[in-house]
């Protein structure tokens, strides 16, 4: 440089260079921040703007009637006329990440004492339990991040597994169970596999925070792995380790497999059928050592608007001293709707049941259900169940919905019951 002062022409080119090219690259990283997104500017804005918001509100009036309540004239009888309401959010995405929070309320619109909220109001002690006791919570909290076809996330969430047999939300109930959990899916490391684990830590459970049985703790793990045969159908595997230390006698390791699938045979006719086994035993500290076998076979057929089928599930018995549990499951949908075995008797439980169903005109769904039950140990006779359903969907958001069971028992002294719903809902 010493040498170039002593040239001015020289000099006065090689700095006329350098601010040329001072001014190109502070020119070029202006048009780069011109035209990528800044983080603050942008990316975050867009992450908490171009979300999502979520409202459902669910109105409905159930009746209930329980042999094994009440003491006079009619004091089992219960009526309950509850709102629930959903509000949330899900943001956009940032780099992968995701996040959600919805609360929910459950509000009585009538006089509490009318019904039994799960044991809630000792007014109401002798009537029949209706499991929707009033309850403001956050409902879902989470985050995520999502890579490579693989979502990792970390919160109360919604777990749904199948048909929600062993794993669900309870979401006929008005309260929403959900989970604290961390979980993993991935969609493409083994071809036309989903891959699923959980860790659960807490579950909250459909009775709310004021509820002594409201939340268990739990150490428990969730394997899932469902693979599309395609035209066959659905083939799943599955693992439950649940460990749970509020309901020990509940705590076990459940390992089974399942194939179900639907097969058009032309252009008014198709069939449906499902096969699942599984085996359960202890896990944890459960205090009782046992094993038990689980299996269901349904076969169905679709005849235009018609649709009918069979169904056989057994939830066996070690000998009599325990049956099967399925205590995370949403145990409404299954051995009939009037509750009477959301917990598996002692000497297990078959259920014979079958279905028809017609889309009546206006867009009606009816369906009804007849279900035999007996003790899978000993063969007990545990009653017959009725149940009806029919549905309405008004426009993209609004539906109604009237149901109904009757229970009546066998020759083993379980309660007979009744119960029938009406109800209104908005989903947005």
């Amino acid at each position: 440089m010493n040498n170039l002062n002593k040239h001015p022409r020289y000099s006065n080119r090689v700095h006329a260079l350098l601010a040329i090219a001072c001014a190109t690259i502070v020119q070029t990283r202006a048009e780069e921040t011109k035209d990528s997104p800044s983080w603050f500017k942008d990316k975050l804005p867009a992450f908490l703007t171009e979300g999502k918001v979520n409202v459902n509100s669910n109105l409905r009036y159930e009746y209930a009637d329980i042999d094994s309540f009440g003491g006079g004239p009619d004091p089992a009888e219960s009526n309950a006329l509850t709102l629930r309401t959903r509000l949330g959010y899900t943001t956009g995405n940032l780099s992968g990440f995701k996040s959600m929070l919805e609360f929910e309320n459950v509000t009585s619109l009538i006089d509490e004492d009318n019904y039994n909220p799960a044991g809630l109001n000792p007014n109401s002690a002798t009537k029949s339990v209706i499991a929707d006791p009033e309850a403001t919570e956050v409902n879902r909290a989470w985050l995520s991040y999502e890579k490579m076809d693989t979502t990792v996330k970390f919160g109360r969430q919604r777990i749904v597994l199948d048909n929600a047999r062993f794993v669900g939300n309870v979401i006929w109930r008005q309260n929403e169970q959900t989970f604290d959990a961390v979980s993993l899916k991935n969609t493409s490391l083994i071809p036309k596999t989903e891959l699923f684990y959980a860790y659960l830590f807490r579950i909250h459970r459909i009775f709310g925070d004021d509820h002594p049985a409201g939340n268990w703790d739990s150490d428990s793990h969730i394997f899932h792995v469902a693979y599309d045969l395609g035209k066959p159908g659905k083939l799943t595997g599955y693992g439950y380790l649940l460990d749970l230390p509020d309901a020990l006698a509940l705590s076990s390791s459940t390992f089974g497999a399942s194939l179900d699938g639907k097969y058009t045979i032309n252009d008014a006719w198709a069939a449906s059928y499902k096969a699942e086994f599984a085996m359960q035993s202890d896990y944890g500290d459960n205090p009782i050592d046992y094993s038990a076998p689980y299996y269901h076979l349904n076969a169905g057929g679709f005849y235009k608007k018609f649709n009918f089928g069979l169904g056989y599930e057994v939830l066996a018995s070690d000998n009599g001293t325990i049956g099967f549990s399925t205590p995370l499951a949403t145990a409404h949908a299954f051995n009939g709707w009037a509750d009477a075995f959301l917990a598996t008797p002692a000497d297990g439980l078959e259920d014979m049941y079958a279905w028809i169903g017609y889309n009546l005109p206006g867009g009606v769904p009816l369906k009804i259900l007849y279900h035999d039950f007996s003790a899978e140990d000993g063969g007990n006779d545990y009653g017959n169940e009725v149940n009806i359903l029919a549905t309405k969907k008004l426009g993209k958001y609004f539906s109604l919905l009237a149901k109904a069971a009757v229970y009546q028992d066998g020759d083993n002294g379980r309660a007979g019951r009744t119960r029938y719903w009406l109800q209104a809902a908005f989903n947005f």
